[in-house]
């Protein structure tokens, strides 16, 4: 008798199994499957296999972390190892305003709800505040205390997050199937406001919310939060033992912001909307029309968790076990502290050139933007300092970011797609797409050269070939008119030439020089003018001498010795010097060079940026693909390394 296949999820394979086990049998041995009615019930029985079989896999593949690709069983699974998903994260901004009235009131409030509406890309989005904020309203200057006095109150810094407030209450029933649900998907938990009161009386104590039962008490007032289903969050309270219990009559009050996430970002020219009350909490006039300034563009609003990063994050988190100790369990414990964190970077001491042992040096990269703001690393590092061994210094470093370009010539048969410019611009959505991928754009990136080329020709079945150039590039931020020493490192080895002239620099200008300058290189050698193997050269700084005549460039050097290379390492180092300007907007010099490897990596704190904006793209006919030219004669050939220009 042939044996079953108890796993095949092919309803042919799993028809055909059957009629084998059939014939198998001696009075079906010479049975007619196809014509007769036993077909029927081959078909009923094998679709019920198919299905139970499909089922049995599907169920299977829920039941783990890694396979589960429902949210609500994802969620759960990460729930079984005390990971919470992150929610929705409202875009903050920070904003000042003077509020001028007349009145007696010495201080005033404003209410927490809607303050002000901004807007982003033609459309309105309006911003609230958790909380109340009292400030103080003086008299105004020149003012005399009397009936009504002109006042101003001075409202500054304020942090206003983007969506509205809304409000709901609970009353304790005190039965065990009673859950505390915010029915809202679109809820930022950071905004959260939790009060229990007694029944009849007008205020509660506040709750907080904490992320594990570490120093809880059965006196605290503290809740936990939970992911429920539909992308909703439970709140649970306290069982007398862990936390306070809540009585039978209680209600629960909360106050939360619900907002649309990341399309908050970069919300500004804000006008205001909010309710200002005296004391006698009666909402006030202004005498003027208030004025918001910006200080800061509304950012870090982002979505819900998703699948992939639960699946990422949780796993490590709970090996982190809430102590800080190997670079996982600073990565996990960052993003937990930290939700806008997009990628990070940590480098033990022990790896630093000098080493800095018992230090640990963090960088960040936030989703929305580039640099994080001192208060932002100190409030990161103040965090960390509960979950850090004890004599291990934490430092927050600025990005470094390692921009990848492209110099690439691509060749196509006009004769196939005859649109050259349309075709460059399906290039350049393949590239842009490409450098969206999980390899790029991140710490310890890797840059694939064959894929990358396999990118540009299945562009476009008219693409013949391409002829791709990589070039790294790190931007100086040059200290102008100050006298500084400057260091850039690339983490990948330089291809160099004996004659020099591999590193190449956007313009600049110097103390004393009042043309553009540029950085160039001249590679070590011995005293027969050979290569002498140190890997070492000397950068010096050049500047254009252009022939009048025949308008040839030639390079006259301003400062033979003005830092070393190492091409090993790929690292510049430049010595003092005073740069008084740059050819580049905010104070950036452009250095590139052209790696040893054409498979660029991000080393240690060096973020991957695959720059398509600044790369260049060449379209050339390809003469032979077309039959303009068969024998080949006056094909256009490009060369595969640079030109001997030295500036960018």
């Amino acid at each position: 008798m042939p044996s079953f296949k108890y796993t095949n999820l092919n309803f042919d394979q799993v028809k055909g199994s059957i009629k084998d086990y059939l014939r198998a049998n001696s009075d079906f041995s010479d049975f007619d499957f196809e014509g007769s009615n036993m077909s029927v019930l081959i078909d009923i029985l094998a679709y019920n296999t198919y299905l139970t079989a499909f089922n049995s896999n599907m169920v299977a593949n829920e039941s783990f972390l890694d396979s589960a690709v429902l949210r609500e069983n994802v969620v759960s699974l990460a729930r079984n190892i005390g990971y919470v998903p992150k929610s929705r994260k409202a875009a903050q901004a920070i904003v000042n305003f003077d509020f001028k009235f007349n009145g007696n009131s010495t201080t005033v409030t404003l209410k927490k709800g809607l303050v002000c509406v901004g807007a982003i890309n033609d459309t309105n989005f309006v911003f609230s505040i958790p909380e109340d904020i009292i400030a103080v309203s003086p008299i105004d200057t020149g003012g005399t205390a009397g009936a009504n006095p002109p006042r101003t109150a001075q409202f500054k810094n304020i942090d206003v997050f983007q969506g509205t407030v809304l409000k709901k209450e609970w009353v304790v029933s005190g039965s065990t199937d009673q859950r505390f649900v915010i029915e809202n998907p679109n809820v930022d938990i950071d905004t959260l406001r939790v009060e229990i009161r007694k029944s009849g009386a007008s205020a509660g104590l506040a709750f907080s919310k904490v992320d594990n039962i570490i120093s809880v008490t059965d006196k605290s007032n503290i809740y936990l939060i939970q992911e429920a289903p539909n992308e909703t969050y439970e709140m649970l309270f306290g069982d007398g033992l862990f936390g306070t219990k809540l009585e039978q009559g209680d209600i629960v009050d909360i106050s939360y912001i619900v907002t649309d996430g990341k399309n908050g970002n970069e919300g500004k020219n804000f006008f205001f909307s909010g309710d200002v009350q005296n004391d006698a909490k009666q909402s006030l006039t202004s005498s003027n029309i208030v004025t918001v300034t910006t200080t800061q563009n509304a950012r870090n609003g982002s979505d819900i968790e998703a699948i992939d990063s639960i699946r990422y994050y949780a796993p490590r988190m709970y090996s982190a076990q809430n102590r800080a100790v190997t670079p996982r369990d600073y990565e996990a414990i960052v993003q937990d502290i930290y939700p806008n964190t997009e990628s990070i970077s940590v480098v033990g001491g022990e790896e630093l050139d000098p080493p800095e042992f018992g230090t640990v040096v963090l960088s960040i990269k936030p989703r929305n933007g580039t640099f994080l703001s001192d208060f932002t690393k100190q409030n990161i590092l103040n965090k960390l300092k509960q979950y850090a061994v004890a004599g291990i210094n934490q430092r927050i470093e600025d990005l470094r970011i390692l921009y990848i370009e492209l110099d690439t010539s691509v060749y196509y048969n006009n004769s196939v797609f005859d649109d050259a410019s349309e075709l460059k611009a399906e290039i350049t959505q393949s590239l842009t797409a490409y450098g969206n991928s999980a390899n790029l754009n991140r710490f310890g990136g890797r840059f694939k050269y064959s894929k990358l080329q396999q990118v540009i020709d299945n562009t476009d079945v008219s693409i013949t070939s391409n002829i791709t150039r990589v070039i790294i590039r790190r931007n100086l931020a040059a200290a102008l008119n100050q006298f500084a020493q400057y260091e850039l490192c690339f983490g990948n080895a330089f291809v160099y030439k004996e004659s020099g002239g591999n590193i190449k620099s956007s313009g600049f200008r110097i103390f004393g020089q009042n043309s553009l300058v540029y950085l160039t290189d001249t590679p070590n050698k011995d005293e027969n003018g050979q290569l002498d193997g140190s890997n070492f050269g000397t950068i010096s700084i050049v500047s254009e001498v252009i022939d009048e005549l025949d308008s040839q460039i030639t390079y006259k050097k301003i400062v033979d010795e003005a830092g070393s290379i190492d091409y090993a390492k790929g690292e510049i180092k430049l010595n003092t010097i005073r740069i008084t300007a740059t050819q580049r907007p905010n104070r950036v010099i452009e250095v590139q060079a052209y790696p040893l490897s054409n498979d660029v990596i991000g080393l240690k704190d060096l973020y991957v940026s695959f720059d398509v904006s600044a790369s260049r793209i060449n379209m050339i006919r390809d003469t032979i693909a077309s039959g303009e030219q068969i024998s080949g004669v006056g094909f256009p050939v490009t060369p595969s390394y640079g030109n001997g220009k030295l500036s960018r």
